[in-house]
């Protein structure tokens, strides 16, 4: 039987979606147009902007006219402000905003300072400026809605090699709890916020010079289809897998992260000598 969809997925309702020109973003900016919805996307860069909202026109029943775009840096508090009094100009408010907008040019613990400001200030200042210029209004509006925050494995389980994205995602994560305790006990709310975590999804973020999907990889397209069906059942937690990574080995993996402290064991002992073939023992006897 299939899962219901959500009140706020429904035709003439308003989405924005930041990040929305490539990638993850595209691909639910693309749903929610196809749903009738109308779409705005912000992103940098007018022609990347100006081809997605083409793509987004042809699929919206009513054109162009239910399309708008923003160029918008999110790590820009008043970026966002103006998106958000642009959104309410045109289309009367959002129902559901979706926090999408990401960078990963790759980090090391003794980098570029303006390395970690850009990857954090985008990838977790994006998503509280998001959420702080938006939610006032749209729990005003009195209808359902949804705030989904793009988040990350690497942001749960903090692996290695990426020092300054993982403590962004992570300050995601702790940042999307804290919003949906505060509206579900926000006295007439009807906005929920949700965590998506994606697997190896293929994007333009993620490609690396690669010119073709990878065998492990999902599309955007896929992931999305995840969340709209994780949304209509209610979940906070939208935990991805992929065509390599099981929802088990997820699992696994979380749950070994957070027995490092419960363990008393050191940080990040996956990739410990001491600890290593101790969690490969753990995988094998879960037949992973």
């Amino acid at each position: 039987m299939p899962l219901p969809v959500h009140p706020a997925l429904e035709r003439d309702r308003v989405a924005v979606v930041t990040g929305g020109a490539s990638g993850i973003g595209l691909a639910a900016a693309m749903r929610f147009a196809g749903l009738g919805m109308r779409v705005c996307i912000a992103d940098l860069g007018e022609d990347r902007l100006a081809r997605a909202a083409a793509t987004l026109a042809d699929l919206a029943p009513a054109g162009a006219a239910s399309i708008m775009t923003s160029a918008t840096d999110v790590s820009v508090a008043a970026d966002v402000q103006r998106l958000e009094a642009a959104v309410t100009e045109r289309f009367g408010g959002a129902d559901v905003l979706m926090n999408n907008a990401a960078v990963q040019p790759g980090s090391a613990m003794f980098g570029l300072p303006g390395v970690w400001e850009r990857i954090i200030g985008v990838n977790l200042w994006g998503v509280v400026h998001g959420s702080q210029a938006f939610a006032p209004g749209m729990i005003a509006r009195g209808q359902p809605g949804l705030i989904i925050n793009v988040g990350s494995k690497q942001g749960i389980t903090t692996p290695p090699g990426d020092p300054a994205y993982n403590v962004a995602k992570a300050g995601v994560k702790a940042f999307t709890e804290a919003l949906q305790h505060e509206l579900r006990n926000t006295d007439g709310c009807r906005i929920s916020a949700h965590l998506l975590i994606p697997g190896f999804v293929f994007t333009p973020l993620t490609a690396n010079g690669r010119d073709a999907k990878p065998d492990a990889a999902w599309t955007p397209e896929q992931t999305v289809d995840f969340m709209m069906q994780s949304l209509g059942a209610g979940d906070f937690y939208i935990l991805c897998p992929d065509n390599d990574v099981s929802r088990a080995l997820d699992e696994q993996r979380i749950l070994w992260a957070a027995g490092d402290i419960v363990e008393n064991r050191p940080p990040l002992s996956r990739w410990h000598p001491d600890h290593a073939d101790a969690f490969k023992a753990v995988l094998q006897k879960a037949g992973l």
